[in-house]
């Protein structure tokens, strides 16, 4: 005789234990405040604190207090753009500078914030941990009083002995990696534990990844340099252009390796609607690490393709032009030559920049000093255009123009007072001028410009590609990429495997023969789990085969959808 039937999902179990499919520790309080006085309130703040409501509530408030961050300029990021966007926002900029807004990720607000979800996982994970652990290493909660109030429950007749049918039914489920115990009577056993694992995996691996971003801001630094082909860099605080350190990573702390750029590969699309995007940016560098200069190994960096020394990883940022021009005095002789870094201005790199001849010597008895203020245009137009004027029409050089105009005066550059080495302070110099007009040249590779009232030359001897570096040290990268990767895989297995539990009890009745009871109880509702509860029912046939009834019935069928299992009130994930 065979019989099927699944209980209703309401009603209440008769033994706790077995109704209990997480490790999470049980509350042992209600949500209030337990007991009287300054203990009990801070018993209930800890509950509270270590929630995984609470610490779901301040991974939120962390995401939303990052927001700024990335809408607002950052001291620790360009601490000049930070001035400029308080000099064009004057209204606020006080309000925000009492909030911290320009230093969001060092701000008080947000350490707390930082601090409270550190804490917060911490105390929810540590008891969470020693939960399983006892779980483990338990057996499996013995089978209820009454079966049939199990989601999943099939009973047949068989004419078997019960101990017999008890043992091969505990070798089926060790077969089919369910943790099994045979006791009392009837067979408990448990599968399923990965979903725990991934549950306290998807914990650690998030805890993890705040303690490697916590270390990168606090043992972090960062530096850039632009670089002009054929011409090196050394890793120290006066070659870099800027550095930003942290708490434990000072200049000090620098690493001892530098680097040669050698030549700069820059390809474009020259045709199609795509024409003058970018199609490779490539540093052809020789790099030597510690302090021997001379033992030098070659390598590429590219975008996204950082070049790694000594735990540093060196990025390419930038590119652009740098005309190299001579220029000499009204004796001859030369007092200016070499390679300008000029900055791009567009998509096509028509860029500006400034030559500060600062050693021009004496003229008509004077000490005076040279400024030119310059565009660089790559590929320039035949003649200057109304509108863009020689704004470059294709970011290679192509055709490679330099247009200028020549200061006399005071540069200013012995004030003491920082400059701005890309821009020309004229608030104590002159713009000479030719034939009446404003003095200008737009010269081509190898030509000579006259300077006018006999200030002597300027020649215009070509150009050089540089490339803008960025050095970073960021020693928490790997923790927080490896938490990343482990939280994703735990988060896998929390989803996707099913905690579940089996039970098998065979009692002999008034009869002689023996009831066989099968039944099976889910974390969740799942067609699987009354699959599984069949396929053992079927195996069980050959050592305990049903008996026939009057319809003809010989093998138990559980029911393949089952009501919903009770909720777990004290689970926390």
């Amino acid at each position: 005789m065979s019989d099927t039937k699944t209980g209703p999902a309401e009603d209440e179990m008769s033994d706790a234990s077995a109704e209990r499919l997480t490790s999470a520790p049980e509350d042992s309080a209600a949500d209030t405040p337990a007991g009287i006085g300054v203990r009990g309130w801070l018993r209930w703040m800890w509950r509270q604190l270590t929630s995984m409501r609470v610490a779901l509530i301040l991974l939120f408030l962390l995401s939303l207090a990052a927001v700024p961050g990335s809408l607002i300029p950052q001291n620790s990021e360009d601490s000049f753009k930070v001035e400029t966007w308080k000099a064009a926002h004057k209204s606020v900029a006080g309000i925000y500078d009492r909030l911290q807004l320009f230093d969001v990720y060092s701000s008080v607000w947000f350490s707390a914030i930082y601090i409270l979800l550190f804490v917060s996982l911490a105390g929810c994970i540590v008891p969470r941990t020693w939960q399983f652990v006892g779980v483990l290493r338990a057996q499996p909660p013995a089978a209820p009083r009454n079966l049939t109030r199990m989601p999943v429950y099939a009973a047949w007749r068989t004419d078997a002995d019960p101990a017999a049918v008890s043992a091969a039914a505990h070798a089926l489920l060790k077969r089919r990696r369910f943790r099994a115990n045979l006791a009392g009577g009837a067979v408990a056993a448990e599968k399923g534990y990965l979903r725990e694992v991934g549950n306290l995996l998807f914990h650690f691996s998030l805890f993890a990844l705040l303690a490697g971003f916590a270390w990168a801001s606090l043992a972090a630094g960062s530096g850039s340099k632009i670089v002009i082909e054929g011409q090196g860099f050394a890793n120290t605080t006066t070659q870099l252009d800027d550095f930003k350190g942290s708490r434990f990573y000072t200049t000090d702390d620098l690493q001892a390796f530098g680097f040669k750029l050698d030549s700069f590969t820059a390809r474009y699309q020259t045709t199609g609607a795509d024409i003058g995007t970018a199609r490779e940016f490539t540093a052809h560098v020789r790099y030597w690490n510690g302090s021997d200069s001379e033992k030098l190994t070659k390598g590429d960096i590219q975008v996204n393709h950082p070049l790694e020394i000594d735990g540093s990883k060196v990025f390419l940022n930038g590119h652009g032009y740098a005309p190299v021009v001579t220029v000499k005095n009204a004796k001859g002789e030369v007092v200016y030559s070499g390679p300008t870094p000029f900055l791009p201005q567009d998509s096509n790199l028509t860029s500006v920049g400034v030559f500060k001849v600062s050693d021009y010597g004496d003229k008509d008895g004077k000490r005076t000093q040279l400024g030119f203020s310059g565009i660089f245009s790559p590929t320039s137009p035949i003649t200057p255009d109304m509108v863009k004027g020689w704004n470059s029409l294709f970011p290679a050089a192509a055709d490679p123009r330099l247009i200028l105009t020549v200061y006399a005066g005071d540069l200013g550059t012995d004030s003491g007072l920082p400059q701005n080495v890309y821009q020309l302070d004229t608030a104590h110099m002159t713009q000479l001028k030719q034939d009446g007009k404003l003095a200008s040249a737009a010269l081509k590779p190898g030509e000579v410009w006259a300077l006018p009232d006999g200030y002597g030359t300027l020649t215009f001897d070509g150009y050089r590609q540089w490339a803008q570096f960025s050095v970073s040290h960021r020693p928490g990268n790997t923790i927080a990429l490896l938490g990343a990767v482990c939280a994703i895989l735990g988060l896998i297995g929390s989803l996707f495997v099913q905690r579940r539990r089996i039970w098998v009890r065979a009692t002999a009745g008034p009869d002689g023969a023996t009831l066989v009871e099968v039944a099976g109880l889910a974390r969740s509702e799942s067609a699987r789990t009354a699959e599984e509860l069949a396929e053992l029912a079927v195996d069980l046939q050959s050592d305990a085969p049903a008996l026939d009834d009057a319809a003809g019935d010989d093998t138990p069928v559980p029911a393949a959808t089952a009501p919903a299992t009770p909720a777990d009130p004290d689970s926390k994930e």
